[in-house]
């Protein structure tokens, strides 16, 4: 049981990690969230610190939730691919966009959580997943608004675990459904700013 709250400890402070706060003192000497939206997301970074440093920051995030997940292998009191495995996976992923929104090393003010989710869903479900990323990439490419591109996506989320995928877990289909619950919860502000046609594109 100890190790089971070390490993969960883990995925938090994994999430923790501020990637795009560091980038951007470390490479550009600026910090994000002082700049564009304020947020410390990898939208904002492509915005504000460029491409290429927000692609690491994105593929930063997403590895943050991945591996979180994967943080289960380090236990061996729950059996794998049973659903109290699955709960455990589910949680780890849970910890790691809780640290990732509020990260410990970056004063508790962090991102949205959509990259670090969306790594914590190639983890759990990685056909829902990958599904849900096209159709981001489709509405993205589209309107060139991140914002929007991530609540369409995440809001079809469960569609694809559960409808079209059909997924064998029961856990997994409450975590399809909590997931949009959670990034629109994250989104108000864009929720608020796309009903006024005043989001940026980017």
């Amino acid at each position: 049981m100890i190790l089971i709250i070390i490993t969960l400890a883990g995925a938090y402070l994994l999430g923790s990690i501020p990637t795009s706060v560091w980038l951007g003192k470390w490479i550009k000497g600026i910090d994000l969230r002082k700049h564009g939206s304020g947020n410390a997301g990898a939208t904002n970074a492509f915005r504000v610190l460029g491409k290429p440093i927000g692609t690491a920051v994105l593929l930063l995030d997403m590895l943050k939730g991945f591996v979180s997940v994967n943080l289960c292998f380090l236990q061996e009191r729950v059996l794998p691919d049973s659903e109290g495995w699955m709960i455990l996976r589910i949680a780890l992923g849970f910890l790691a966009v809780a640290g990732h929104i509020f990260p410990v090393f970056a004063g508790f003010h962090g991102g949205k959580g959509v990259a670090t989710m969306a790594g914590v869903g190639l983890a759990i479900h990685p056909y829902g997943a990958l599904a849900a990323m096209g159709v981001y990439l489709v509405v993205f490419l589209i309107s060139r608004l991140s914002a929007l591109g991530s609540l369409i996506a995440v809001i079809s989320y469960p569609v694809w675990v559960i409808l079209v995928f059909r997924s064998g877990y029961l856990a997994v289909s409450i975590f399809s459904l909590a997931v949009p619950l959670l990034i629109i919860i994250t989104h108000r502000s864009n929720i608020s700013r796309l009903l006024s046609r005043k989001e940026k594109p980017l």
